[in-house]
């Protein structure tokens, strides 16, 4: 932890906290509307910016519906944090966009579409598979 600069663990705990708010569907000034503070401050909240107090963080944990401990559970045998009631490779939703392409994406009534638009961004993500 260096003087001015946050403490890992602060961003880690604060990217739990943009993960499940995503999830959730609650914008940064919903958030802090819900928990008495302003988007500004959840901003800095979820970039390890600015510590969140015991209080403030038991507040967070209640709104998204989680327990405390949630923001500081780590996998057994490994460093990396475990994910909690969550499918394997959510982190991915943590990304800029993941999560309203995948809300789009469930709403795709067609398989052949939806087919079509996976194989489509695998070609574009330099991916190739075969089906």
């Amino acid at each position: 932890m260096t003087r001015r600069g946050g403490d890992p663990r602060d961003a880690e705990i604060g990217q739990r906290v943009r993960a499940l708010r995503l999830q959730r569907g609650l914008s940064q000034t919903e958030l802090g509307q819900l928990i008495s503070v302003t988007f500004q401050q959840v901003q800095k909240y979820e970039k390890g910016a600015n510590r969140i107090s015991a209080g403030r963080l038991q507040r967070i944990a209640e709104v998204l519906g989680v327990p405390v401990a949630y923001f500081f559970a780590v996998a057994q045998d490994t460093s990396e944090p475990a994910e909690p009631d969550e499918p394997a490779g959510s982190g991915f939703l943590q990304t800029e966009g993941a999560l309203r392409l995948a809300r789009a994406y469930a709403r795709i009534k067609e398989p052949g579409v939806r087919l079509q638009l996976l194989r489509l961004t695998e070609a574009i993500a330099g991916e190739t598979r075969c089906d």
